[in-house]
């Protein structure tokens, strides 16, 4: 068993009966969708759960279990997702899979979002090792772009792997990932991003994460926070 499978059956252990729980995308998050329908299946929980992607739709559709649509949802009880950084106050970096809308509005509905990581997506700060994913309107991204870069953000619009195109989500906007400068803090990179006209969303989760759940050596670790 790998520390990704050992951290997600952690965490579908703690599910509880009755929970609504929203799905994360990514090869973390499939493990906690296969411990999760497990549990479904032969011990009987009671669980709905709504999915951050088509990729996670499919999962939860091929293993059996009861899928919700976002657009039925009101709030949820729980959220559990993987992350690509982790810093030092539990501020996350996501969406370099392009999810991130769906992403950050299913955890700000959330009671709780969990985070399933290994050790490797610890850093000092936000950015340290992945450039911020940017989603914008597409008649923005050069406006949007030129403001960034008077900031001494560096980067460019996404493209696909093939080098062909550029990367588009699913309801049609671009991303710009971009590098900044390391004297920004997580606090104020997001409230900036925030305050930026033409960004619908980016991929620094700030003051969002309940608990991180972390394998080290064969043993689960979790930090909780107050949220």
């Amino acid at each position: 068993m790998n520390d990704k499978e050992l951290v997600a059956i952690h965490a579908a252990q703690q599910v509880k009966d009755g929970m609504c729980v929203g799905l994360g995308t990514g090869s973390t998050a499939n493990y906690f969708i296969e411990a999760l329908a497990k549990r479904y299946h032969e011990q009987g929980l009671q669980v709905t759960v709504v999915a951050s992607s088509v990729v996670s739709t499919i999962k939860a559709q091929q293993l059996g279990l009861p899928l919700v649509a976002i657009e039925h949802l009101k709030q949820l009880d729980l959220y559990v997702d993987g992350a690509d950084e982790v810093a030092p106050d539990l501020t996350l970096l996501k969406g370099r899979g392009a999810d991130l809308v769906r992403e950050k509005l299913l955890v700000q509905a959330s009671e709780q979002f969990w985070v399933l990581v290994d050790s490797s997506k610890f850093v000092s700060r936000i950015g340290e090792r992945f450039a911020i994913p940017i989603e914008v309107m597409p008649f923005a991204w050069q406006l949007v772009k030129h403001k960034l870069e008077a900031i001494g953000a560096t980067g460019g619009l996404r493209q696909t792997a093939s080098g062909d195109g550029l990367v588009v989500t699913s309801h049609g906007s671009l991303i710009l990932d971009m590098s900044f400068d390391s004297q920004l803090d997580s606090k104020t990179l997001n409230e900036l991003l925030n305050n930026t006209a033409g960004i619908v969303e980016h991929g620094i989760f700030y003051g969002l994460t309940s608990a991180v759940f972390c394998s080290v050596n064969g043993q689960v670790q979790e930090q909780w926070t107050s949220r």
